[in-house]
């Protein structure tokens, strides 16, 4: 578990018996390619640390169209935070797109975590910033930059992803096609 605990100790100050506390509950597990995590319609009771390996956010709508809305990669905390935080259903389900070995964090090493730690409260609140900044600047994007702009700069948020992610999901990322984004791959290419 130790990226989990360079990465809690990079965002605060934590005693080793509050580090203990708090992941004694937690487990390590593996998932394989194309395993979900976490399903639509049920309540998420737990966080996902990543220590290895890649997930993708998804979500289906009402013609049955799948969305990419989000990749979570290596060092990141992933679940569906309004359903945890509100104990209602996702909408999300999140699939591994590579091997993936995660830390399970249960309700309880959450909730522990708030009223046990020192800086507990201090910590959701930088996960919760981290998140709101992220989706604020994604809807941003949206309506402020073209689908050009957002694909030339996936890789700021989402190193290496062109190798790692099949290209109809960096599509439905982008909201564009496949065949839109092949356009863009090729207005690249032409420059070189």
């Amino acid at each position: 578990m130790e990226p989990l605990h360079d990465t809690i100790r990079q965002m605060i100050n934590i005693s080793e018996s509050e580090m203990e506390g708090f992941l004694k509950n937690c487990l390590i597990k593996r998932f394989k390619k194309k395993e979900l995590l976490s399903y639509p319609n049920s309540i998420p009771n737990e966080v996902f640390f990543i220590n290895s390996g890649l997930i993708r956010v998804c979500l289906t709508d009402n013609s049955g169209t799948e969305h990419t809305i989000h990749f979570a990669l290596e060092n990141q905390f992933i679940c569906d935070y309004s359903a945890f935080i509100r104990k209602e259903p996702s909408i999300y389900a999140l699939e591994t797109l590579e091997d993936t070995q995660v830390v399970i964090l249960p309700r309880k090493s959450i909730e522990w975590g708030y009223e046990n730690m020192s800086e507990g409260n201090k910590m959701g609140r930088l996960i919760a910033e981290f998140y709101f900044i992220y989706q604020d600047d994604r809807i941003k994007n949206r309506y402020i930059r073209t689908p050009k702009e957002i694909y030339d700069s996936i890789t700021d948020v989402f190193p290496n992803i062109h190798n790692r992610v099949p290209q109809h999901m960096i599509a439905s990322y982008l909201g564009i096609t496949p065949i839109h984004l092949s356009r863009l791959k090729k207005l690249d290419f032409g420059k070189s």
